[in-house]
């Protein structure tokens, strides 16, 4: 009897498990145990019971637990490619860290096999030619390349593998991002053309923080891919750490269980099985649109690198590897042992192949570079460093900035936006009737909407900046009623693409998401991306970005990307943590000579484009519009890192007239070459071209000069110039140089609200007295002082101290005594 209930129970489980149906006979328990076995006892393990999804367990659940394994024919044993291909993927980003990567690089994106060997000889002197592009350079494992791979099946794959630093891990937002823009490019809106696949490290998958940032992007509208292809090189060691002291958690991929991924560990020294997982993999992404993750578990057969020692650390682990069969061997034996294959056919492909290493090599003696890759489709007619790029206007048609104008300060009739929000935007479409009061937002929208009107792609993320963290941008707009949005900037042109306009609040990210907005900037230069950070201090989370990729990797892979990074930056009493971007930071990596005036000449001028990039801190919402547009009016990509103001956001004076956006001769912002980003505003008194009777020029940047210049003005200093240096990097010596000229008696002072050790004071130094010293000033004694002394702290907690600190310096700046020098 209690054999008869045990078998009915058992009976019932394994029918709701699905291994029974109504067409299916009843199985004996042997059989069951059998399949049960043939599915999960050999060289793969599936991980999917933590997926909530019902369909998706069964879809997978059918995959494996079929009667027998998958069998090869003999022309599939010689060569397996990827599954994707027949799937409908045309084209594939690849992320990797540098183990194996000069295999992939050779055999799978089929770089020229002369061309590594020619690397590891020393390299040879590239063919001099227009365009050459030449940089710093990097070392052969850190290098990408891209392909288009013909496959067996007659179609053609595009195969990107991305350039990437030595900090694992970091290239994967990259990938992702990159992913996205080619999917937007080729409108790819179900996500089935374009896939990245990322392979990862034990360790790091484990270990590394943005893993876990690139995961959840996966699923976010504006962030997803249709899932990415996740390969774990699990060689059971991290360097010289053991699993045990590297990680919590039973698997290395166990973080992947919060995205509902599924999991297929499978035996590295199984080559078919792990061809059947790949397979699996790329069906399971394509069917579901969804992140898989495939854990391949092996080894590492050597050290970390050709000069490291394993059994150091992990002794018993290598005295088994020594001993162990490699991959290769393991399948040589299986498929002799079948009999599909002989001897003399693996002869036959081994002779082959090292008769194609030989050539490659001997060829590589000869080998000489020819114009880089660094040109995708989507760049060419872009520029290198090396060709002189010709600095474009960007002021606008008054006409069209006018209609773009009422475009984004409309709403919908039967739109019941929040009262307050009401009111700003009849305050902007005020500002647009009369050309008048033109606030931030405003000059931010209408360069973002011109530049919609001229065919261009814009893209602006980060943490809140639908909103804008300081209430400012309001570019979505909610119904309060229905909860329905309306974005104004989806609706500039006829029939706009939906996603030609993006604003998307992230993930409280920014490892990640600016990883993925710099990967996305990198696929064409027709875009305006930009990141926002929440405050400026919070781009230090996204420390590895700045300093491996946007401000080095022009230089090291050739790459350029016109990324704008925009962090808010001010003192306005906030405390430490609010108040200071870190401007000294990004000066401090900018690569341009102190001690070299470059050519200034405007007809010759490169200064930009042999920079790593720009750093500004624009006043005025005219001179951000035309900084924003200036990215996509030149024949170069270069990135722009951008001190966002936070309390000019609505001061009173930080207006412009419409008139200053427009390219009107005459009008305001029109100068002897037209209308365009102004690196240096001059003083805004009736200045002569020559002005004796001033004591001291002052120079700042920021919205700290409006504080001097209220100052100036209770003081009624009028023997005293201010002007604003609004782009930092590169330095603008002809300008600086231009009102030295004009004001031969002055002192000449800097003035900041950082302390001395932050801010641009150690960057500006050194600049401003070799442009003093070229016109016979004096030297970097010359250059006064006016700011905060060092401190640890970017700024007092207290918000009294903070008024007492400002004062101080604003009294200071416009003293009648000379300004002593520091110390």
């Amino acid at each position: 009897m209690e054999a008869d209930l045990d078998r009915e129970f058992f009976l019932g489980v394994w029918k709701m498990a699905g291994f029974l149906s109504e067409n299916r006979p009843v199985q004996t328990l042997r059989s069951i145990m059998t399949r049960l076995e043939q599915a999960y006892c050999g060289s793969i393990g599936y991980e999917y019971m933590h997926i909530a999804d019902r369909e998706k367990c069964n879809w997978l659940r059918n995959k494996i637990e079929t009667p027998t394994p998958m069998q090869y024919s003999r022309q599939r044993h010689e060569v397996i490619l990827d599954r994707s291909a027949d799937l409908g993927v045309e084209s594939i980003v690849i992320g990797m860290p540098h183990r194996g990567r000069l295999n992939v690089l050779g055999n799978v994106v089929r770089k020229p096999l002369r061309h590594i060997f020619n690397e590891f000889s020393g390299g040879t002197k590239p063919v001099d030619e227009v365009g050459l592009y030449t940089g710093t350079g990097d070392v052969k494992y850190h290098l990408g390349t891209s392909y288009d791979r013909p496959t067996r099946g007659g179609k053609r794959i595009h195969l990107s593998l991305v350039a990437n630093p030595s900090h694992l891990e970091a290239v994967d937002p990259v990938v992702v991002g990159k992913t996205r823009a080619k999917q937007y490019y080729s409108n790819d809106s179900d996500r089935t053309k374009n896939m990245g696949i990322l392979i990862h490290g034990d360790g790091s998958f484990a270990g590394q923080g943005v893993v876990y940032e690139t995961l959840h992007l996966s699923a976010l509208p504006n962030y997803t891919t249709g899932g990415t292809i996740h390969i774990v090189v699990n060689n059971q060691v991290a360097f010289t750490t053991d699993p045990r002291a590297g990680r919590s958690s039973q698997y290395c991929t166990d973080v992947a269980k919060a995205l509902n991924a599924p999991i297929l560990h499978v035996n590295g020294d199984d080559m078919e099985a792990v061809v059947r997982v790949c397979e699996l993999a790329a069906e399971w992404r394509q069917t579901f649109h969804s992140d898989v993750v495939v854990d391949l578990v092996c080894y590492r057969r050597f050290g970390h690198n050709e000069i490291d020692e394993p059994s150091f650390t992990q002794p018993k682990m290598y005295q088994v590897i020594r001993n162990h069969p490699s991959a290769l061997e393991i399948y040589k034996k299986k498929l002799l042992e079948s009999g599909q294959v002989t001897e003399e056919d693996i002869h036959r492909i081994q002779e082959k192949v090292l008769s194609i290493l030989n050539e490659e090599f001997l060829a590589s003696k000869d080998y000489v570079p020819k114009r880089r890759d660094w040109l995708a489709s989507h760049w060419s007619g872009f520029k290198s460093p090396e060709q002189l790029s010709r600095v474009r206007n960007t002021g606008v048609k008054p006409e069209i900035l006018k209609n773009v104008g009422k475009a984004i300060t409309t709403l919908p009739d039967n739109f019941k936006p929040h009262r307050a929000v009401k009111k700003v935007y009849d305050q902007r479409a005020q500002m647009i009737e009369t050309g008048e009061g033109i606030d931030w937002a405003v000059g931010e929208a209408l360069a973002f909407a011109t530049l919609l009107v001229e065919g261009n792609h814009v893209r602006l993320s980060g943490q809140d900046v639908e909103r804008g963290t300081f209430s400012h941008r309001h570019s979505v707009i909610h119904d309060q009623e229905t909860g329905e949005q309306y974005c104004p900037l989806d609706h500039v042109t006829m029939n706009q693409n939906e996603e030609m306009f993006t604003v998307s609040n992230s993930s409280l990210s920014e490892f990640g998401v600016l990883g993925f907005e710099l990967g996305y900037s990198m696929e064409s230069p027709n875009s305006l991306v930009i990141w926002e950070a929440q405050f400026g201090d919070f781009a230090n989370g996204a420390q590895v970005i700045f300093d491996q990729f946007l401000s080095s990797g022009e230089s090291k892979w050739l790459r350029q990307t016109g990324l704008v990074v925009l962090l808010p930056h001010g003192y306005d009493g906030q405390g430490p943590e609010h108040s200071s971007a870190r401007l000294e930071r990004f000066l401090q990596m900018s690569d341009d000579n102190p001690f070299v005036i470059p050519e200034m000449e405007p007809t010759l001028r490169k200064q930009i484009q042999e920079c790593n990039w720009q750093v500004v801190n624009v006043t005025t919402p005219a001179n951000y519009f035309h900084v924003l547009r200036r990215q996509i009016h030149r024949d170069f990509r270069k990135p722009l890192v951008v001190m966002a103001p936070k309390n000019l956001l609505r001061l009173k004076d930080c207006k412009s007239n419409l008139s200053e956006f427009d390219d009107v001769q005459g009008h305001p912002g029109f100068d002897k070459q037209g209308t365009r980003f102004k690196r240096l505003i001059k003083d805004q008194n009736d200045h002569s071209d020559l002005e004796e009777g001033i004591r001291r020029l002052v120079l700042c940047s920021g919205k700290v000069y409006y504080e001097l210049d209220e100052e100036r003005r209770k003081v009624e200093a009028k023997d005293v110039a201010i002007c604003r240096v609004e782009q930092l990097c590169p330095f603008p010596y002809d300008l600086i140089q231009r009102e030295l000229k004009r004001y031969p008696s002055a002192e000449v002072v800097w003035c900041q609200e950082e302390p001395m050790n932050m801010g641009a004071y150690s960057y500006i130094a050194p600049r401003l007295s070799n442009a003093m010293k070229a016109l016979g000033r004096g030297t970097i004694d010359d250059v006064k002082y006016v700011g905060r002394g060092p401190s640890a702290a970017t700024a007092t907690g207290f918000y009294q101290m903070h008024v007492k600190e400002q004062a101080d310096l604003l009294q200071k700046a416009m003293q009648p005594e000379p300004i002593p020098i520091p110390i």
